[in-house]
């Protein structure tokens, strides 16, 4: 028997399973890489306090992770919200430790109603120490903006100046999602020479919780099974828009994508790849 490639996500719980650990590990299990999960913090808001991010030690992450690589191992990683400076900083390295080939950042720092998921000092943390060990980052337009300086990002010519500009933080590849744009749904990869643009319909819905854990996720899956990173990229893109096609809700509050879409229902949706340089 050929065991699956393993797969270590490294991110928040989100208690509503649409988001975070919960959505890498649905899509972990739907594209057959063998899923583990390191909880940085437990999202989840306490109807007095209002508290919503409640993180865990540096001691509880090294044991996850510890008891995870000795266990089983791990052929590729996925970063998601790592909330502080402290857990940036233990993240990057246990990761460089242990010499993971496949390393996807996912730079969360503003949840899908705008909350904040990383704080200020953390930031630098990120860009100096994480993203350059990164063989690719996946941020959306606000993770972009960030990242650049507060630039604004309007247009796909904006995305694609702050691909080549990102890629100067060190990452091998980079991917700067343009979801929250009006139009199509276009995102842009650059490689360090080329940048090329991957564009799916826009769906009508609001139920998209969890779809850039769950795109990020994809990448890493397809990216440790051997696949180039515009492979990787495209392939992931169409798991994401059919589960996004597919998504839904229990109650009046923002529901998840799908996960199972594609599965269910058929191929993934299809995606147009253009080299735009």
């Amino acid at each position: 028997m050929e065991y699956p490639v393993r797969v270590m996500t490294i991110a928040g719980s989100a208690a509503g399973g649409s988001a975070g650990v919960q959505a890498d590990l649905k899509t972990f299990e739907e594209l057959d890489v063998y899923g583990m999960s390191i909880i940085t913090a437990i999202v989840g808001r306490h109807p007095e306090t209002n508290q919503n991010v409640h993180l865990q030690s540096t001691e509880a992450i090294e044991a996850q992770f510890a008891t995870a690589i000795k266990q089983v191992g791990a052929d590729g990683v996925k970063t998601g919200m790592l909330f502080s400076k402290e857990v940036i900083e233990v993240v990057a390295s246990l990761i460089q430790e242990k010499e993971i080939k496949t390393i996807v950042v996912d730079p969360v720092m503003i949840g899908k109603m705008n909350s904040k998921l990383l704080k200020d000092d953390a930031i630098e943390a990120l860009i100096h120490q994480l993203i350059p060990m990164a063989t690719i980052i996946t941020p959306n337009v606000p993770e972009a903006s960030i990242l650049l300086g507060d630039r604004e990002l309007h247009t796909v010519e904006d995305l694609k100046q702050a691909a080549v500009d990102l890629h100067k933080l060190g990452a091998k590849n980079v991917l700067v999602k343009g979801g929250r744009l009006e139009g199509p749904a276009v995102d842009v990869l650059f490689d360090g020479t080329t940048l090329t643009a991957f564009t799916a319909p826009r769906i009508d819905t609001v139920n998209t919780s969890g779809a850039g854990c769950t795109y990020s996720a994809a990448i890493t899956a397809y990216l440790t099974k051997g696949k180039t990173v515009a492979e990787a990229v495209g392939l992931a893109k169409g798991f994401v828009t059919t589960a996004i096609e597919y998504g839904f809700s229990y109650t009046d509050i923002v529901g998840p994508t799908y996960h199972a879409a594609t599965r269910k229902f058929g191929e993934a949706h299809p995606i147009k790849i253009e080299i735009v340089t």
